[in-house]
């Protein structure tokens, strides 16, 4: 099972990215495919997630700004971050859920900075 997150880079504040994450050698479609975001010294916090329904749900501090999708045709969900916010800066990481079965990508770093 591979996860493959990119898209990060540098950014100035108010600008947008989108980030990619392929799925590959699972059954993609039955996962919850999240995005959870990583700042040194804190805890890996959950920005997105996309059930696998196409329910959706964000956290507070994005709601708004951020966009979680999914091709299935593609087998890769994306989030799409607009209005960027220092704060934002982060590692950014993927994550596939499915009961017992948790898969993480190797995170992309977003940074936000003029």
């Amino acid at each position: 099972v591979q996860l493959q997150a990119s898209g990060g880079g540098l950014v100035q504040p108010g600008g947008s990215l989108r980030l990619s994450c392929a799925a590959s050698r699972i059954a993609w479609s039955f996962y919850t495919m999240s995005w959870y975001r990583q700042v040194p010294g804190k805890q890996r916090d959950l920005v997105a997630h996309i059930f696998s329904g196409g329910t959706t749900n964000y956290s507070d501090s994005v709601k708004g700004r951020f966009t979680i999708s999914r091709d299935g045709a593609k087998n890769t969900v994306y989030l799409q971050m607009n209005s960027l916010k220092p704060e934002d800066t982060a590692v950014y990481y993927c994550r596939a859920l499915l009961g017992s079965f948790e898969y993480w990508g190797q995170g992309t770093q977003v940074t936000v900075s003029s």
